[in-house]
Order: C-alpha cells, then structure tokens, then sequence
C-alpha cells in the first residue's frame, strides 16, 4: 500500500504516476473511453499528490533559510515572517497529514451513500431528507459531483430510503465515516402539542465497486424484479417499466434503482452497489471473526447511534466515538462534516 497508516511513501508515488504516464501514451488509450477515464484521473490524484509534497518540501526549506539568516544576521528581524511563514506550513502539513490517513485499499473510489429512515415515524422520514440535503450540501464544498440513484418518498413528508453516489477524489474514503446510526432530538414540526421528539436514521457508504474489483456473483444467484419508476427523470422514466429490483438470493441483500433513463442502466448500476454491498458484507464478516478470535466482539444494535444532533433543549452535535462536538448544529446539517471526518480517521489509526 502506497500510504499506509499516514506514512508518505514517494518512491512508490512516483512509480504509480510513471505506470500510469506510459499507459496513457499508449496509442489505444481512449479506445475504451470509460477505462481510459478512471486512469486519467487517477493519474491527476496522484501528480496532485507528488506536486503537494514538493510544495511542502520547499516551504520547509524557505523556512530553515530564513530561520538561518535570521539567526546569522542580528541586525535584520525576521522573526515575524518566520511566525508567519511557520503558520501557513503549520496549516499545510496538518491539511496533508489528514489526507495521508485516507490510505485504504478504496478510499480513493467513488462513494455510494444510503440513508434510511428509522424509529420515529414521519420525523424519522424528515430527519432523513436533512441528512440526504446535509451530504449533498458536503459534497458540493468538496466540489463533487452527485447522483440519486434511487428514492422511496414519504406519505406525509420526508423520504423513507435514498440512495446516491458521490463522485470526487477520495469520496469513499472520507464518507465512509459517516456509517451508523445517526439520531435526531428536537421539538417536532408534526406535533401539534410542540413536544420534544427522538428520530433515527441509518446511513450506509459503499465504494463504487469497478470492474477491476472481482466480486463473484452467480446469474443464477439473482432475482431481478421490473417496475414503474416514480423517480425523477424524461418522460420515458414515469411510463415505462424502466425501474428494477435485484435479490442477491444466498444473502437476502436487495438492491433496487429507478432514476437511471433505461431498464439496462438502472440494472448495471443496481449491479455496481450490489457488488460493493457483497464486498462490505465479506469485509464485516473478516473483522468480526478476528474480533471473536480476540474476544472483544459486540454485535452492533439500531440504538448504538454514533453521532447525536440535538437541537433542543439545547445545540449541540456530538460524535460518540471520538467525543468531538459541535455547538453550532445548523452549520453541520449545511455540511460542515469535515472535523467530524477528520476526528474518526485520526482516532482509527490512533488505536492501530
């Protein structure tokens, strides 16, 4: 692995971006377009990557000259720009140390996030629709691009289930610690007597699973189910037996997608997350039978939420596997998900 446990490994860097460089000046390069893509922009991850550290490398080297000159020449004080220059590099390098603990085998890949409603009726499904606009709002701040790929509304307000990709640099990687029980406290819109309700929801983050990933799946393993869209789209989408429901039948895993324009896109990509949710299935079951081997299994249960947002009686959103907050709530359901993000990847690698 490239990076492993925050570790920067250069060589390794240089010889990815090298491999990559010589298959793109193949002549034949976009003769598979969709494949000639994902490497052209791994390629463009990586030289970002190489051109980052270089820019650090130099940073630090202006800062060391100048701390020299500083201490050489007693008549010239430079202490204030050093004060200066050792913040901005201070900034930088905790911005690159963050980014180096994105170093699974796909934190690079595309991100397929699920939000479901849970205990609480309609604020359940209201309180999803806010978690489906906080991880839109997030992702337009990374500058990602975003897709819903399937929708169960609800009958009086809110949505009952939602799925869609995150398209950017690293999406998996960072989204992925949003995966848990996510539970809401507030005064509830829908009662008339103004009382204080709880609300679940469960979000869910799968890699966008791609061809070079071998995921087995049996034809004869799945049941695909047709119907009518009720998802967004052309006029085609509402008309026509367009959308589909696929049984993985061995593990009861279901998959269906409605807002694709074509019964044969919304299979592919139905396919694509039921890959990613097989592979995470497999991943759970490896961690669990080690964790079994050590002793120190606990099944997860609906209630053991890993984030609280409390909107009253007082403000506060509360990570309870790193014990970070937030007291401003409204600035977290707009998307400022980035410290929460930060504190779980530090605290996982901090118990590695």
């Amino acid at each position: 692995m490239r990076r492993r446990g925050g570790y920067f490994d250069l060589p390794s860097l240089q010889s990815q971006i090298k491999t990559l460089g010589e298959k793109m000046s193949r002549p034949d390069f976009w003769s598979h377009p969709d494949e000639a893509k994902k490497v052209s922009q791994r390629y463009e991850q990586l030289k970002n990557e190489l051109e980052t550290f270089e820019r650090l490398k130099k940073q630090v080297a202006d800062l060391l000259e100048i701390a020299r000159l500083d201490a050489a020449d007693q008549s010239v004080n430079l202490s204030e720009e050093i004060a200066k220059q050792l913040q901005a590099v201070t900034e930088e390098v905790n911005r690159w140390e963050f980014f180096l603990l994105l170093s699974d085998k796909y934190d690079h890949y595309n991100a397929i996030v699920s939000i479901h409603a849970g205990t609480g009726g309609v604020d359940a499904m209201d309180w999803a629709q806010r978690l489906l606009r906080m991880y839109l709002r997030f992702c337009e701040r990374q500058g990602w691009s975003t897709q819903i790929l399937d929708e169960s509304r609800g009958g009086e307000a809110g949505i009952k289930s939602v799925t869609l990709v995150a398209r950017g640099p690293f999406a998996y990687g960072y989204l992925k610690s949003e995966l848990g029980v996510h539970r809401l406290v507030r005064i509830s819109p829908f009662d008339a007597e103004k009382m204080r309700h709880t609300s679940f929801a469960l979000v869910e983050v799968l890699p966008e699973i791609d061809e070079d990933i071998t995921v087995a799946i049996k034809p004869e393993d799945l049941r695909w189910d047709t119907f009518m869209s009720g998802g967004h789209g052309g006029q085609s989408v509402n008309t026509t037996y367009s959308a589909v429901r696929v049984t993985h039948l061995p593990t009861g895993l279901v998959v269906s997608c409605q807002n694709e324009r074509s019964q044969a896109q919304n299979k592919a990509t139905a396919l694509k997350i039921l890959k990613g949710r097989l592979y995470q299935l497999l991943e759970q079951q490896k961690l669990k039978e080690k964790e079994i081997l050590r002793g120190e299994y606990h099944e997860a249960a609906w209630g053991n939420q890993i984030r609280s947002y409390v909107l009253h009686p007082y403000h506060l959103v509360k990570d309870h596997r790193t014990e970070y907050e937030s007291a401003d709530p409204q600035a977290v359901l707009d998307g400022e998900l980035l410290p929460f993000m930060e504190a779980v990847l530090r605290s996982k690698y901090r118990k590695q």
